[in-house]
């Protein structure tokens, strides 16, 4: 006893585990504190060892309802459970606490819990579903040097490391593409198993291809991932970028509200400023530190774009950003015979002719102008018919007038005065740049430009 008086009763909240699966995993220990206890909660009713506890007790399963994160429901749990000890405790009563598995084994309200200065809390050791992973898979973690992570933070828990790793909580189709995602860049793992429902009667451990990861079964609170040797570390720093456009996703009232349509204006603006860019280090003159750094920044800002319509189809459930690297690296991969198979080419004109016919068996199109988009800027859309008509061999279809004809097109233009008679003669200038091996969209913007400059210099001077 001090001088000032009695200590205060703390508020005191003991945990349990109810043990990884069904009521035979749930620790005497623990069943004999359920039975003692005058005010017990389980963190959640949906889990198989609930069985094995006669009384009803009350969940806190409606703020999973009610939260948009996970974060948010364990902190209300914490809430819940510090007010209803501090009541209890004015009794001379504690409350209990009761989660799956074991309280120290990927669950995060039990840390917040033992954070919270205003209860001493008690922890009654429990099986985990790890013990029942090493099992399975016949895996000594201590001699392998194993790491267990949580699926929903992956991507960053993960990032620089190569594992192998004991992935938990990949409760959802999402989690598991997230998590093939991150995998995705830095190749497969040498082994890669889905542990379903472990000691339950309907348990699965089924060792997969990581690009059928979130394809084999539906996966739930009782699913986790084994990944074996990674050849390389997971990249740090895109699954940073993809783990920050998720939580932008979750929590910006702006991007919240975003649609592919509704970023288009963005991702035009963003590819614009990139060419910017690439003019500023492109010039005769070697490109100087503020400009090479202008570029890095707009090849940043237009990969947020092309980050941010993958999590948005992700979200719809159509692909990730993985599948997009994917997708391109193998069409790449196909497209170049030359360099990955046994193709000979003459140079790069025989590449992009070796190119269109490619594509057009892979699109089943028959034309190689289809797929062109109209919306493309005039003079480089001209150029691409060209250049498609070109590697056909149909280059002299269309309005395309040879040089020593450009004079007749000018006069057609003088006389008719017409739309038509303009683009007949812009058509040929453009062929007539392709002659030269000129960009005729570079070429008119450098005009521009310079009439530009041109302008600001007269406006400058006096009278």
């Amino acid at each position: 006893m001090s001088e000032t008086g009695p200590e205060p009763i703390r508020a005191r909240v003991v945990v349990v585990g109810l043990g990884p699966a069904g009521p035979e995993h749930t620790s005497e220990a623990t069943l004999s504190a359920l039975g003692a206890a005058d005010v017990a909660f389980l963190r959640t009713a949906r889990h198989p060892a609930v069985a094995a506890i006669a009384a009803q007790l009350p969940s806190f399963d409606h703020h999973y309802e009610a939260c948009e994160t996970f974060e948010e429901v364990y902190a209300r749990i914490v809430e819940d459970l510090v007010e209803a000890a501090e009541r209890e405790s004015a009794l001379g009563r504690h409350v209990l606490y009761a989660v799956p598995g074991s309280p120290l084994v990927a669950e995060r309200s039990v840390a917040l819990l033992r954070a919270d200065r205003r209860v001493e809390v008690q922890v009654l050791p429990a099986l985990s579903f790890i013990d029942l992973a090493w099992s399975a898979l016949a895996v000594d973690p201590v001699a392998v040097g194993a790491q267990v992570l949580d699926g929903s933070s992956f991507e960053v828990e993960a990032a620089g490391q190569r594992g192998p790793f004991l992935v938990a909580q990949c409760w959802s189709r999402e989690v598991l593409s997230r998590l093939k995602l991150a995998l995705d860049a830095d190749g497969a793992p040498a082994r890669v198993v889905v542990l379903h429902h472990l000691g339950l009667e309907d348990e699965a451990v089924r060792e997969v291809a990581l690009e059928d990861l979130d394809r084999v079964t539906e996966p739930d609170h009782l699913t986790s991932v084994w990944l074996e040797g990674l050849a390389h570390p997971v990249s740090a720093e895109m699954a940073r970028l993809a783990e920050l456009v998720r939580t932008l996703r979750a929590r910006c009232p702006w991007d919240r509200e975003q649609t592919h349509a509704s970023l288009t204006r963005h991702l035009l603006e963003e590819t614009y400023e990139v060419l910017d860019a690439i003019a500023e280090v492109s010039g005769p003159a070697e490109a100087s530190p503020a400009a090479i750094e202008h570029l890095e920044e707009e090849l940043g800002d237009l990969l947020f774009q092309v980050v941010f319509h993958s999590r948005l189809a992700a979200e719809e459930g159509w692909f990730t950003l993985g599948d997009v690297a994917r997708g391109v690296h193998d069409k790449l991969v196909g497209r170049h015979p030359h360099v990955f198979g046994d193709l000979e080419v003459a140079g790069p004109e025989a590449v992009l002719d070796n190119w269109e016919l490619i594509k057009a068996a892979e699109k089943g199109r028959s034309s190689v102008t289809e797929g062109i988009p109209s919306a493309l800027p005039a003079l480089h859309l001209a150029a691409k018919i060209q250049r498609k008509a070109r590697s056909v061999g149909l280059d002299e279809l269309g309005p395309r007038r040879p040089a020593d004809s450009l004079d007749e097109a000018l006069e057609r233009v003088r006389t008719q005065r017409s739309a038509e008679a303009l683009g007949e003669l812009l058509y040929g200038l453009v062929a007539l740049a392709d002659t030269l091996g000129l960009d005729p969209e570079e070429a008119l913007r450098r005009a521009a430009l310079a009439a530009r400059d041109a302008i600001v210099v007269a406006e400058s001077e006096p009278g």
